[in-house]
């Protein structure tokens, strides 16, 4: 082994790594547009890219590696009076590895975010880490300075990917995804604090298993901030009818409290979904704030437009004048939409349930109308 690594062979691996580093950087801007424009694609005209998800995981597990071994290397070939590898090179792989993760989920994020909840925050949140890989003195600043918010700038790319293709690489539904995801990102993000443990002590370790439960926690409990990247709501509509062989919302009616009594309402959602995925979805209904009923909904993926599922509400309180809220959302509690509308006994203050299918988020662009493909009309239509 050792006349195998000597310094002069490690030397040239070395130069050839440094040569090969420099030839890339003109070209690294590139990178990001790229990345971009395959989750753009990945996301409209096919059904999520399995391969290249898989070809992320493996290599930001790949970058965790040599960003935890970058020092221990060094040492060890230090001690053997071998010459260090920079640290640039390492940051350099690292940072493409983090663009080419953050420009690949980021369209898939700004399709599903609910962009009038807090999930605003988090789709923020993911540009403005996608801004900062690609603006080198304050990434390589980041890296050089602040390892442990370094650590956790990896372990937020490692659970935006497998947010993102878990759902289509192994069958998880979105809950699944979230909650597999998240514990994998927590285990990734514990070397920010291995700082605590220089000094072993049974204090600093309490503080280190303290500081790893109460992230787990925080990140269960943000979840609901969390898009629901493999689904998204297509379209929605209110109807006092429903044509269930066409599964098509019908008729016309102001939402006054007699009407609303005496026909109900029905709630039509299409939700997007990648094809084989199976998901229970709710239909979650508050009166002035107050929570009222939840009607659950199962789904399957695959259909263009979105899978169609309908509920019916006839249980109205005996004052249903206000405002009403529906919420859509995972069986874990991710938004994935959310229906207002208003009972008045005025006419004109009152909304309209009118049956017309309105187009949710960018599903009016409707993109994958250019590629022919299958199509899946089973529905749900559970009532209440």
């Amino acid at each position: 082994m050792g006349a195998l690594l000597t310094p002069s062979r490690i030397a040239t691996v070395q130069r050839h790594i440094e040569s090969i580093v420099e030839r890339l950087k003109p070209w690294s801007w590139l990178w990001p547009p790229m990345a971009f424009s395959a989750g753009l694609g990945s996301f409209f005209l096919v059904d999520r890219q399995q391969w290249l998800g898989a070809a992320l995981a493996l290599g930001l597990l790949f970058a965790w590696t040599l960003l935890l071994s970058e020092g221990l290397i060094s040492r060890w070939l230090k001690r053997r009076g071998h010459p260090t590898p920079p640290r640039g090179v390492t940051t350099f792989i690292a940072q493409m590895i983090h663009q080419e993760t953050l420009f690949f989920t980021l369209p898939f994020i700004l399709v599903t975010t609910v962009w009038n909840s807090g999930q605003t925050l988090f789709a923020l949140l993911v540009g403005v880490m996608a801004l900062l890989s690609i603006i080198d003195p304050i990434y390589f600043k980041i890296s050089e300075r602040w390892r442990s918010l370094y650590f956790l700038f990896h372990a937020m790319c490692v659970f935006l990917v497998l947010l993102v293709t878990l759902p289509i690489m192994v069958h998880l539904t979105t809950g699944q995804s979230l909650l597999l995801a998240l514990g994998i990102t927590v285990v990734v993000a514990l070397p920010s604090f291995w700082h605590l443990l220089k000094q072993s002590s049974f204090k600093r370790w309490c503080a280190f298993f303290g500081l790893t439960l109460v992230l787990a926690y925080g990140a269960w409990l943000g979840r609901i901030w969390v898009p629901p990247a493999s689904l998204w709501m297509t379209s929605s509509a209110l109807s006092p009818g429903f044509d269930v062989e066409q599964r098509l919302p019908q008729g016309s009616m102001t939402l006054t409290p007699q009407a609303i009594s005496d026909n109900g309402l029905y709630v039509y959602t299409a939700i997007r979904a990648p094809r084989g995925l199976s998901e229970t979805i709710t239909h979650a209904w508050h009166h002035n704030g107050e929570p009222m009923d939840v009607v659950e909904l199962n789904i399957n993926g695959g259909r263009e437009q979105g899978y169609r599922a309908w509920s019916h509400k006839q249980n109205f309180p005996e004052d249903p004048t206000g405002q009403w809220r529906i919420d859509i959302m995972t069986s874990t509690g991710q938004r994935l939409g959310l229906i207002r509308f208003e009972v008045a006994e005025d006419s004109q203050q009152a909304s309209l349930a009118d049956g017309e299918i309105h187009a949710s988020g960018l599903s009016g662009l409707n993109l994958r109308r250019f590629v022919p493909g299958r199509t899946n009309d089973a529905e749900a239509q559970p009532d209440d």
